[in-house]
């Protein structure tokens, strides 16, 4: 890997992991702007967005566990393994170019949705959410390795407090990442070059954690609600240009 890319992943990195230590979300919808343009295959970028998220939020778990309700977790973790199954199977045979122009449009609906009634809409932990939203997650995060904007609004709704959404947001962060890390490696996505890449990267993740951590602790959570919204907009904008 050429010290030019080597850097440019440290970058996007730390951009990433600023990003979803303030929002709870975001790196893989950062990183997967960057990535397929880095590494060879689209296989190995989604590999590699995978293992950087799944340090990323580790290091944030680990400290915001005491917050976290396990309860909120399960359902939509077991909906999103059934389906994200299927979409890793289908990146090898399917041409994704439309799928990512309907799943934008869809992200930016529920963006925009929950944006203008959050306030009246009474999300709880019941499979009448967990399945739809689990759903988009799985098929979002298998083909694209984006899938957090689908279950952070399920848990940005249905948590009381930002530090309970932000603890429940990366334990779902844990456990998808190596779900799909393990079904990638066995599809053989994990190469030597994913190996280098997740080296150079290390760095930015630590520094942009720790600094996106000061900006975290200042936001109120309605400003934060309105930062993550608008952020899947902009989401779904990149999954359709």
């Amino acid at each position: 890997m050429d010290i030019s890319v080597g850097i440019f992943l440290l970058v996007a990195s730390f951009i990433g992991s600023f990003i979803q230590r303030v929002c709870g979300f975001g790196f893989g919808i950062f990183i997967m702007t960057i990535l397929p343009h880095l590494l060879t295959t689209l296989q190995e970028a989604t590999a590699l967005s995978g293992f950087l998220s799944l340090i990323q939020s580790s290091v944030v778990l680990a400290f915001t566990y005491k917050h976290l309700n396990i309860k909120n977790l399960i359902g939509i973790f077991v909906v999103f393994c059934i389906t994200s199954f299927f979409a890793i199977k289908l990146i090898e045979t399917t041409d994704t170019d439309n799928l990512k122009i309907i799943l934008g449009c869809v992200l930016i609906i529920l963006a925009v949705y929950f944006l203008l009634f959050s306030n009246k809409i009474n999300v709880k932990p019941t499979i009448k959410w967990q399945f739809p939203l689990g759903s988009l997650s799985g098929f979002m995060g298998g083909l694209f390795g984006m899938h957090g904007p689908a279950a952070v609004i399920y848990f940005l709704s249905s948590e009381k407090t930002k530090e309970s959404y932000l603890a429940v947001a990366q334990a779902y962060f844990v456990a998808t990442n190596i779900y799909m890390s393990a079904i990638r490696a066995g599809n053989g996505f994990v190469t030597s070059e994913v190996g280098i890449g997740l080296l150079w990267a290390l760095p930015g993740i630590f520094v942009g954690i720790t600094i996106g951590k000061k900006v975290f602790n200042k936001i109120n959570s309605s400003i934060l609600k309105k930062i993550i919204y608008f952020y899947m907009i902009l989401a779904g904008i990149i999954l359709i240009v």
